[in-house]
């Protein structure tokens, strides 16, 4: 039974916790509404997209940077700066960096930095290509003539050769250059001369735009600069309490750019050849063939990314081949001296860079051919030294041995006559052509089974008599 009271109570409570809900949900929507508000109201902090080229370019680095500006669009950063310290790299990874630069949507600021550091060769060209370009106190830039190196120590080309390398890379330069806004005469004495600059001699040449003691000096110096695009477009920087955020090279980047070293790239391709070689000639070992397959391998990939000259990996082809014909034939050295030489040349020709000295070292071609030269000989030695040895275990051992007939080979003529021999103090059952009498040396010239097959060992000292 339900009280009246009660049932009108009931009716009573329903509204009032529909609108204790309704003033929940609303008090929400309104704290929500002020603290998007008040969030919208407050200006976003520039971005700063920092790399660092820091050692040779090649092209691991040249793809960090690219990625790195594709991040720095994505991320609507405020400018990318990129603070360089390279004594210069390969031709194709530095046009590759300037072509995004120049592409990028994102502003570019190059700084050569810290104080002793250098932007040059390569990095003269990159530096230059930037929408503003900066150094900091005690660094110097330049010295970028178009080089062809053997082992780091320049070849001289003839005149024709000279000034196609020389005017191709001057006017790369100037194309770019003049609508920066800098100085392309001054900047073509870097590569026609091979001059270098300090800070202060590359700003009063216009060919930077500014001196800056650090990162934090650089950035509040450009803040409300006005600079003028590649396409001619004009961008103000707003870089007032700027967030600065550092791009890494990744552990696989990092690993990669060691590989694509031309040094590097040298010893691993030796190395592999050795293994496998090794692997080869000695079957059963499987710790060189698999370290010779990894190393292969490894140096295949770096082949993919490096200017690969193929006359260069042809001569290290015909320097291991001269090893092996060294250890087959008796030169006299000839062969090992030929095989040394043609490894060396292939070292030193084997990365072509005609705008830098970047490839294999003298100094590692030396250290990974000779002793290369010396093992190869060693091992192919040891092997055809092999086919001669007589078989030390089993029954082929037997052949050409000597032994006493214990009971007389005989038997009817027209088939083979038959008796006991005793070799290496063992009796086999022995089968000759001729009869053999007790006591009497025979030499055993086949095995087949536990038959030896025997002739009378005068017979054989008469032969060679």
């Amino acid at each position: 039974m339900t009280l009246p009271g009660a049932r009108s109570g009931g009716r009573m409570l329903r509204p009032s916790l529909f609108l204790l809900a309704l003033s929940s949900l609303a008090l929400t929507f309104l704290l929500h509404s002020v603290a998007a508000g008040t969030s919208a109201s407050l200006p976003a902090r520039p971005l700063v997209l920092q790399m660092r080229i820091d050692g040779e370019i090649e092209p691991i680095l040249a793809a960090f940077i690219d990625s790195g500006l594709e991040e720095a669009a994505q991320r609507h950063a405020a400018l990318v700066l990129i603070t360089m310290d390279t004594p210069g790299g390969l031709s194709d990874s530095m046009r590759d960096i300037i072509q995004h630069i120049l592409a990028s949507p994102v502003p570019v600021a190059v700084y050569i930095a810290p104080t002793g550091a250098r932007g040059a060769s390569a990095g003269f060209y990159i530096l230059l290509s930037a929408d503003v370009a900066a150094m900091a106190p005690g660094t110097h830039t330049g010295a970028a003539s178009p080089i062809l190196a053997i082992g780091g120590f320049p070849v001289q080309l003839d005149e024709t050769m000279r000034r196609k390398i020389m005017n191709d890379a001057t006017a790369f330069l100037r194309s770019y250059t003049d609508k920066r806004g800098r100085n392309p005469q001054l900047a073509e004495t870097a590569v026609t001369d091979a001059k270098a600059f300090t800070e202060k001699e590359a700003l009063d040449g216009h060919m930077i735009d500014l001196v800056a003691n650090s990162t934090g000096d650089l950035l509040m110096r450009l803040d409300g600069r006005a600079i003028t695009r590649f396409d001619g477009s004009s961008v103000e920087l707003h870089l007032t309490d700027a967030l600065l955020s550092s791009y890494e090279l990744s552990g696989r980047q990092r690993f990669l750019s060691r590989i694509v070293e031309p040094d590097v790239f040298f010893v691993l391709l030796i190395l592999g050849a050795l293994g496998l070689y090794t692997e080869f000639t000695h079957p059963g070992l499987v710790a060189p063939g698999v370290i010779g397959g990894i190393c292969a391998i490894l140096a295949l990939f770096a082949m993919h990314l490096l200017p690969i000259n193929f006359a260069g990996l042809l001569l290290i082809l015909l320097g291991i081949a001269l090893f092996i014909l060294e250890a087959k034939f008796a030169s006299h050295g000839v062969l090992l001296a030929g095989g040394i030489v043609s490894m060396l040349l292939g070292a030193i020709f084997l990365v072509r860079s005609p705008l830098t000295p970047a490839g294999v070292s003298l100094s590692i071609a030396l250290a990974a051919t000779l002793p290369f030269a010396v093992i190869t000989v060693f091992l192919m030695r040891l092997v055809l030294r092999s086919r001669k040895w007589k078989p030390a275990t089993g029954a082929e051992e037997l052949v050409g041995l000597t032994g006493v007939v214990t009971t007389p080979v005989a038997g009817s003529a027209g088939a083979p006559y038959e008796g006991m021999v005793r070799v290496h103090s063992e009796l086999w059952r022995g089968v000759s052509e001729t009869p053999l009498a007790a006591g009497q040396r025979v030499r055993v010239t086949r095995v087949e089974g536990l038959t030896l097959y025997v002739e009378p060992a005068q017979s054989v000292r008469g032969a060679g008599s």
